[in-house]
């Protein structure tokens, strides 16, 4: 009896002992199984962070540049409007005004953007007057670059647009902003059609002439300073030393 008793007793640690050897087997492998699902995570969350990093790498490096400011405004107020080189307006209009203005100077930016478009919409709109833009180079070095960009925008009839969103996105003086992509994104929202004759018309040696003969016309005006007005009608010319709507209303009354 005692015999048969410890033989079952032998059985059982046996059975004991296998069941606790299965169980850390698989306690084992339940271990392995975390470990590698545990790395599996922590690789993707790598992964991901990585594709992450590459897109907003990606995404900043395309970042368009910003917008022109005013396109829309300009392009409503000038259409319709006939325009020639750097004339705007009826060609066979009686009474031209004549601006001579600095696309780096400040005051012609204002002038531009507040009084421009009355003058525009009262007298130019109706046949009247043709307006015409003459760029005085006085303020620094990137005033002729600018001035010869708005010229060759000219030849293609979009001076009016280029000149005026010039003056809408116009930086500090000789800052040095004035780059060929600044001026071709200028050039592009005035609705240049062909940005690449406009680029070779922008670089003709004949642009240095006519800025030349600007500027002897503006002196021999007694002009110092931009924006100048010049009023030619049938009854004479009138320079103006102020700049202000009323004033150029009375001397287009004047030589009428």
């Amino acid at each position: 009896m005692a015999d048969r008793e410890q033989e079952r007793e032998r059985r059982r640690q046996e059975r004991l002992a296998a069941e606790g050897a299965d169980a850390q087997q698989a306690r084992r492998r339940r271990m392995v199984q975390l470990g590698s699902l545990a790395a599996f995570a922590a690789i993707a969350v790598i992964v991901a962070l990585i594709v992450i990093s590459q897109s907003g790498s990606d995404d900043k490096s395309t970042t368009p540049p910003a917008n022109v400011t005013g396109a829309s405004r300009v392009a409503a107020e000038l259409q319709g409007i006939p325009q020639q080189g750097e004339v705007l307006g009826d060609s066979s209009a009686p009474v031209t005004v004549t601006e001579f203005g600095d696309p780096q100077c400040p005051v012609c930016a204002a002038f531009a953007e507040q009084i421009a478009p009355q003058l525009i919409a009262s007298e130019v709109k109706t046949g009247k007057v043709k307006y015409e833009y003459r760029p005085w180079v006085i303020i620094g070095p990137d005033s002729k670059p600018a001035s010869k960009a708005a010229y060759a925008a000219g030849v293609q009839n979009r001076f009016w647009n280029f000149i005026q969103l010039f003056y809408a996105n116009q930086g500090q003086e000789n800052s040095g902003y004035v780059t060929d992509a600044f001026l071709e994104k200028i050039a592009t929202a005035a609705g240049v059609p062909d940005i690449a004759k406009w680029n070779q018309d922008r670089n003709d040696p004949k642009w240095d002439t006519m800025l030349t003969q600007n500027n002897s016309e503006a002196q021999s005006l007694g002009f110092t300073g931009t924006p100048s007005i010049l009023v030619t009608g049938p009854n004479g010319q009138v320079p103006l030393k102020g700049f202000q709507l009323p004033e150029i209303e009375s001397a287009i009354q004047q030589v009428s």
